[in-house]
């Protein structure tokens, strides 16, 4: 078999049948072996898929150098997979870790297995289920020359657009990891953008779920078309057999999140990067969380009365609000690739990357065609913002986006990520911020010195 795949959950099993599909044998393991026998004698029978009930039995299946997949959860299952696998690896060995895996221990278990002469790849696969079965868009990382060993079969299974695969070198060692873990954050923000938008249009203009699935599947048909408005659009307009409601209406308003949003959070910090829009969505669902807390205060705590009637002026500044603020959510995604490409010298091509989530991601979105074109000029902006075609855009929007957010706000509905992206927005453009009195604070009960506008050096003041 010229490729193996460790874990036969949904995801390995689709993705299993997708490489199969394109023309190259597969072998599949799974610690729990009734899984790897179902999938034999189901999905996988009659095609060119084997399967080993131990790890000598499925590494026997595979041609030298052995490529093998890794499709498990993060963190100890790796590590316990990578263990059981070492007595048996040999030089010029590939394993990939295809998982949602912290790019600090891809980047340990590239180390750890370096002397064996073996590869260790992280590679990020954004599309779900579904996007393991028909292609994703995949961000591989580690040696160039191991990517050489699996590109062609990334490549054929990978999403296309133009007929090109949205799967291309990244950079080494944790590179790919770290890419999609901002790809994450990235789309944590903007499901956190579209929910607050959806929050405005229902509390503060009172209309339903059917009514701005509506209302949402006409702006799909613009410059904010993407896969999340698609799904949003199904979601509003699936129906509760039960009730006979709109399911979004019974479902329980507290999120869950598996920690990718919370990672590109805690490194934006650690680099110096602010992502607020970002920090917002992480913020939001663990808000969420506190739904006892929530619902006790809601009889305590007074805010506005809601509800006003809408109007088509008004959603579609709504829609200009909503347009900013994911502009301005990839803005900070991609300065964080920026800043983390030089600290960890990945030396990322912020235009291929833009490329490679056109199709297949969770993220795909028609915005990021003239992202990729943006970050292809030499020299690329420092900032996405302040790009010709971008800030013409946010200027023309910024005040319906000052309206919208100053509508939530009058009503009470919370919008920390919408107001989040605003006044990014507004600090990022401050010619003057108001740090100088921050520093004669830190100054007064520190000692720790400021620098003038007049002068140069560093100065401190008996005060």
């Amino acid at each position: 078999m010229h490729i193996g795949l460790i874990g036969v959950g949904v995801m390995g099993q689709n993705l299993a049948l997708n490489i199969e599909r394109n023309g190259f044998p597969v072998a599949v393991y799974d610690r729990a072996t009734e899984k790897t026998r179902d999938f034999l004698g189901g999905k996988a029978k009659g095609k060119h898929i084997a399967g080993g009930e131990n790890i000598e039995q499925f590494l026997a299946l595979l041609e030298p150098p052995r490529r093998i997949i890794i499709l498990v959860n993060a963190g100890k299952p790796v590590d316990d997979v990578i263990g059981g696998l070492k007595p048996h690896l040999r030089e010029g060995d590939v394993l990939i870790d295809c998982g949602n895996s912290f790019f600090h221990d891809t980047e340990r278990r590239a180390a750890e297995l370096s002397p064996l002469g073996v590869y260790f790849m992280g590679s990020g696969v954004s599309g779900g289920e579904e996007g393991a079965l028909k292609g994703p868009s995949i961000m591989p990382g580690g040696a160039r020359e191991a990517y050489g060993l699996v590109a062609p079969v990334l490549q054929a299974i990978a999403a296309k657009v133009n007929g090109e695969p949205c799967c291309s070198y990244i950079g080494p060692r944790g590179a790919g990891h770290y890419v999609k873990m901002v790809h994450n954050g990235i789309e944590y923000a903007i499901m956190q953008l579209i929910c607050e938008t959806y929050d405005v249009l229902s509390s503060g203009l009172s209309l339903s779920a059917l009514q701005i699935a509506d209302v949402f599947e006409r702006w799909n048909a613009t410059d904010l078309n993407s896969y999340l408005f698609e799904i949003t659009v199904r979601v509003l307009r699936t129906m509760d057999p039960d009730t006979g409601k709109p399911i979004v209406d019974v479902i329980l308003d507290t999120a869950e999140q598996k920690g990718t949003g919370k990672w590109t959070s805690q490194n934006a910090f650690d680099l110096g990067v602010p992502i607020p829009t970002i920090n917002a969505a992480v913020e939001s669902r663990i808000l969420s969380g506190l739904r006892a807390q929530r619902l006790s205060a809601a009889g305590v705590l007074q805010g506005p009365p809601r509800g006003e009637k809408p109007g088509a002026a008004r959603i579609a500044s709504i829609a200009d609000a909503l347009h900013a603020s994911i502009i301005v959510s990839y803005a900070q995604g991609l300065a964080l690739l920026k800043a983390a490409s030089d600290e960890y010298t990945y030396d990322l091509k912020l235009n291929e990357i833009a490329a490679l989530w056109r199709g297949g991601c969770i993220i795909r979105a028609k915005i990021l065609e003239p992202i990729r074109t943006t970050f292809a000029k030499n020299p690329p902006p420092v900032n996405l913002m302040v790009d010709p075609g971008f800030s013409v855009l946010l200027n023309a929007k910024q005040a319906a986006w000052r309206e919208t957010v100053r509508l939530a706000m009058s009503q009470g509905i919370p919008t920390l990520a919408m107001a989040a992206s605003l006044n990014y927005y507004d600090a990022y453009r401050a010619s003057r911020l108001p740090a100088n009195l921050l520093q004669g604070q830190r100054d007064f009960f520190g000692a720790h010195t400021y620098r003038r506008l007049d002068k140069e050096g560093t100065f401190h003041t008996q005060w």
